[in-house]
């Protein structure tokens, strides 16, 4: 009698210590929610140039004209860390570029101008090519000169 009262007895304080571990646990998740619906999670991260010139999002296609393997695609991760939103890559009609230009295609040249300014590219290889065919803000042609642009 008293071996089966011994097992009831360690049965009972096995089964009370997991109850109350697991309501200790509880409550700690209680906690942790109620603290984030408090006090919510917020990451600022920076651009890492001046937001003066990113301060809308700007939508680019960037087209290789120096026939370079690749340089569309380096240019591309390049803006986008400057925040920029490269669309479309390719290659440009011909690799005769020799100095890389900006082409306005909304009919807004301050973006173009942006753009321009972020990268290097003075403001007379900027030039406006208004079409409603396209449905984004910027093109940018990169030239044989691409070693000396700010990417």
């Amino acid at each position: 009698m008293a071996n089966q009262e011994e097992d009831e007895f360690s049965n009972h304080l096995f089964l009370n210590s997991a109850i109350g571990f697991l309501g200790v646990l509880f409550i700690i998740l209680i906690i942790a929610l109620g603290s984030r619906m408090l006090y919510p999670r917020i990451i600022t991260e920076r651009v890492s140039i001046d937001p003066a010139l990113v301060s809308n999002v700007i939508q680019l296609e960037v087209l290789n004209g120096c026939g370079v393997p690749g340089i569309a695609t380096r240019f591309t991760d390049s803006l986008r860390g400057y925040g920029f939103d490269v669309v479309e890559t390719g290659n440009f009609d011909h690799f005769n570029v020799e100095k890389s230009f900006v082409i306005s295609r909304g009919g807004q040249m301050e973006n173009a101008l942006r753009v321009a300014k972020a990268i290097g590219i003075p403001e007379q290889n900027v030039i406006r090519e208004a079409s409603p065919d396209f449905f984004l803000d910027v093109t940018l042609i990169i030239g044989s000169d691409f070693e000396s642009l700010n990417l």
